[in-house]
C-alpha cells in the first residue's frame, strides 16, 4: 500500500504554534526536540462532516503520552481543539480529512539530549490533509516481519511517540516483499500489531485481538471492542499465536487512518473466504458511529 499524492493538498496551510504556514514554507527549528531526537508525541484524527471522531479520547492519549515523557506546559484540550478548528477552517475542510497532531518537547537552546535544555515550552504542529481511508477495501496482504515489537521494559509502546523506527523497519520488509504491511510479533512470539494498525481475527464466531503489552492502546481498536460488547458479539482479548492467525475464518486491521479493512493474505497464505460476515457486521456499526458521533470542530455552512 503506497499512498498517492492528492492535488487537493497542494496549498495546505500548516499550523505551527498557532501560526499558519504554507506547506512549502512551514519550518521547524533544527533545535526542536522532534528533529534532535524524535522527542515528540502524536495523534491521528479523522474528520467526518465537521466532527472529529473520538476527539477527546485522542487528546487524552496525547496528554498521557506527554506526561509519561515528563513534558511541561502541555496544552489543554480546549487549546488543542481551538488550533485544530483554526487549521481546518483556514483550509476550508469539512469532511474526508486526516489530521496529524504533533506535540514536541520544544526548541532547545543548544543541541543535546538533556530535557533541561528545553526552556521555551512545547511545539504544537497541526497538519490536516484531504485523505480518505488509505487501505484497499477489498483487502490487504501482509507478511510477518522479523522485526519484533519493543517490550514495555525497554520503551513502553503505550507512549504514542514519534520514534517510529521500529515500524519503519518492518514496513521496509513489507515493501521488499511486495505486500501492503507487516505483522509484528512481541518478544514471546505473540501477535502485537502491524507496523501501522491493530489486528483482529475471527474464529468459530468469536472476535479476538491481542493484548496491548507491546503496542499502543488503539482508539479504533477500543471502539471495536465496545461495539462488540454493545451488540452482543462474542469477543476476547488474548495472546494470539501465528498458528491461530493462519487458521482464522476472518482477519482485519483497525486504525484511524484506514478504519476497518480485511486482511486477505498473510505470509502467502489465504486468510478466510470471500464472505466476511463478522467484519461486515462490525464495520456497519462503526460507520453508523462515525456518521452520528464526534466533536463538532468546523461549521458545515
Amino acid at each position: 500500500m503506497k499512498q498517492t499524492y492528492n492535488p487537493l493538498n497542494q496549498n495546505l496551510l500548516i499550523n505551527i504554534n498557532g501560526t499558519l504556514h504554507h506547506r512549502d514554507h512551514a519550518g521547524i527549528s533544527p533545535f526542536d526536540s522532534a528533529v534532535q531526537g524524535g522527542d515528540a508525541v502524536w495523534e491521528g484524527l479523522r474528520l467526518y462532516n465537521g466532527r472529529i471522531f473520538k476527539l477527546n479520547e485522542h487528546l487524552d492519549r496525547l496528554r498521557h503520552s506527554a506526561l509519561a515523557l515528563a513534558f511541561t506546559d502541555i496544552p489543554n484540550h480546549a487549546t488543542l481543539t481551538e488550533e485544530i478548528s483554526k487549521t481546518l477552517e483556514a483550509n476550508h475542510m469539512t469532511d474526508g480529512v486526516h489530521i496529524r497532531l504533533t506535540l514536541t518537547r520544544g526548541v532547545k537552546y543548544t543541541s543535546g539530549m538533556d530535557p533541561r535544555l528545553n526552556t521555551a515550552g512545547p511545539t504544537l504542529i497541526v497538519l490536516a490533509e484531504h485523505k480518505p481511508p488509505v487501505y484497499d477495501r477489498d483487502g490487504i496482504r501482509l507478511i510477518t516481519s522479523a522485526i519484533r515489537r519493543i517490550p514495555p521494559d525497554c520503551v513502553d509502546q503505550n507512549i504514542h511517540s514519534c520514534n517510529l523506527l521500529n515500524s519503519i523497519l518492518a514496513k521496509i520488509q513489507a515493501n521488499a516483499a511486495g505486500v501492503d504491511d507487516a505483522l509484528m510479533l512481541d518478544l514471546n512470539g505473540f501477535v502485537a500489531e502491524t507496523n501501522a494498525t491493530h489486528v483482529f481475527i475471527v474464529f468459530n464466531g468469536v472476535i479476538y485481538t491481542s493484548h496491548t503489552d507491546s503496542c499502543p492502546e488503539g482508539i479504533t481498536r477500543q471502539t471495536v471492542l465496545e461495539l462488540c460488547a454493545t451488540h452482543g458479539i462474542p469477543h476476547q482479548v488474548k495472546n494470539l499465536s501465528l498458528s491461530e492467525v493462519y487458521r482464522a475464518d476472518e482477519m482485519f486491521c483497525t486504525g484511524t487512518m484506514g478504519e476497518l479493512v480485511p486482511v486477505v493474505e498473510l505470509d502467502g497464505r489465504k486468510i478466510g473466504g470471500v464472505d466476511r460476515p463478522m467484519l461486515e457486521r462490525v464495520a456497519g456499526h462503526f460507520r453508523t458511529l462515525t456518521q452520528t458521533e464526534g466533536v463538532p470542530v468546523v461549521s458545515l455552512d
